[in-house]
């Protein structure tokens, strides 16, 4: 979890410096310490993605 943060903090950091490259990496970094979590605790990163955007969706279709 502590370095999910600190991949976030350099996400953020490369966004407010507007670093491409930065961005780029920070969200693999992302990605990547999401898939371990994710493992770690039993579960599927898909599974996960895919079901967070199927309740996006319903929202979204709720609000218009």
């Amino acid at each position: 979890m502590v370095k999910l943060l600190e991949e976030l903090g350099e996400l953020a950091n490369g966004i407010n410096k507007e670093r491409q490259e930065q961005i780029i990496d920070s969200i693999g970094d992302v990605y990547v310490v999401l898939t371990i979590l994710s493992m770690q605790l039993g579960l599927d990163v898909e599974t996960c993605i895919y079901m967070a955007y199927q309740e996006i969706k319903r929202q979204k279709r709720q609000d218009d």
